[in-house]
C-alpha cells in the first residue's frame, strides 16, 4: 500500500500541488464510507480538499439541478436518468466507481433468520415487527420494490421504520429501534450489525455509483484528478475492503 500511495503522489501531486482546488463533490450516502476513508488520502497526496455534500438520489437531484456551484459528482446512476441533472455533467467523464448488492442485517448476537429463498426470505419479513430502511432514496425505491415482488408491500408498510440517511439504518438496528436493516450490504456491513447474507438471487439487483465532472467546473484539472484516483489501485482496494465491487 505504501508503493500505491507513492506512485499516486508522484502521478497526481506534480501538475496538482501548485494550484490546489476545493471541490465540491455531491455522493450518494451509500457510497460515504469508502469515501470518507478515501478523501484523506486524496488529499493528502493531490493538495486538494474534497467538500463533500452526501445525500439520498432526490436531494442528489435536487442539488444538482438547483444552480448551485459543484464539481463532481458520485452518485447513484438514477441521477444520471434525470434531463436537468445529466445537463449539468460532462457525459464523457462519466464512469461506474462501485456496485453492490442489496441485503438483510440483524443486531450483532441476534439469530439470524432464513433469506435463503424468496419464499424464506418473504416469510422472515412478514415474521419481523420491524424493518429499517431509507424509503426516500434509489435505493429504498429498490427494496420497496421487492417487497412489492414478495407480494407484501401492504403487509410491509406498517413495519418500515423510514431512516433519514443510509448511516442511520446500522444504528437502528443496533439500538433496538428495527429489528431489521435492509438495505445495500456495504451500509450494513458495520459494528453492531451482523449481516445475515445477500438477497435470494432471484430479487437480488447491484446498485450502481457513477462519477462525473460538472460541465461548469473551474477545477477541471482537480476535478479530473479526483476521477482518476476513484480508479487507482489505492481506491479499488477500499470500495472492496468496504464490500463493494469496483467499477
Amino acid at each position: 500500500m505504501k508503493v500505491v500511495g507513492f506512485v499516486f503522489t508522484l502521478f497526481f501531486g506534480f501538475s496538482s500541488m501548485t494550484h490546489a482546488a476545493d471541490l465540491q463533490v455531491l455522493a450518494g450516502g451509500g457510497i460515504a464510507g469508502p469515501l470518507k476513508i478515501l478523501a484523506p488520502q486524496f488529499e493528502s497526496a493531490t493538495g486538494h480538499k474534497l467538500v463533500i455534500h452526501f445525500g439520498a438520489t432526490p436531494e442528489l437531484i435536487k442539488m444538482a439541478t438547483s444552480g448551485d456551484h459543484f464539481d463532481v459528482v458520485v452518485v447513484p446512476r438514477e441521477v444520471f436518468a434525470d434531463a436537468g441533472a445529466k445537463a449539468r455533467l460532462i457525459l464523457e467523464s462519466s464512469a461506474d466507481v462501485a456496485r453492490v448488492g442489496f441485503g438483510v442485517g440483524v443486531r450483532t448476537g441476534t439469530p439470524k433468520p432464513d433469506i435463503s429463498t424468496p419464499d424464506a426470505f418473504k416469510q422472515t419479513l412478514l415474521n419481523a415487527q420491524s424493518v429499517a430502511t431509507v424509503p426516500a432514496s434509489a435505493a429504498g425505491a429498490v427494496v420497496l420494490k421487492t417487497f412489492e415482488t414478495l407480494g407484501i408491500a401492504e403487509e410491509m408498510k406498517a413495519k418500515i421504520k423510514p431512516q433519514a440517511t443510509p448511516a442511520d439504518i446500522p444504528l437502528a438496528v443496533s439500538n433496538r429501534e428495527a429489528e431489521l436493516g435492509v438495505f445495500l450490504l456495504n451500509v450494513l456491513a458495520v459494528p453492531g450489525v451482523d449481516v445475515v447474507g445477500p438477497f435470494p438471487l432471484d430479487l437480488q439487483q447491484e446498485f450502481v455509483f457513477r462519477s462525473a465532472a460538472a460541465a461548469d467546473t473551474m477545477s477541471a484539472v482537480a476535478a479530473k484528478a479526483f476521477l482518476d484516483f476513484l480508479k487507482s489501485p489505492a481506491a479499488l482496494a477500499v470500495f472492496q475492503a468496504q464490500g463493494m465491487t469496483p467499477g
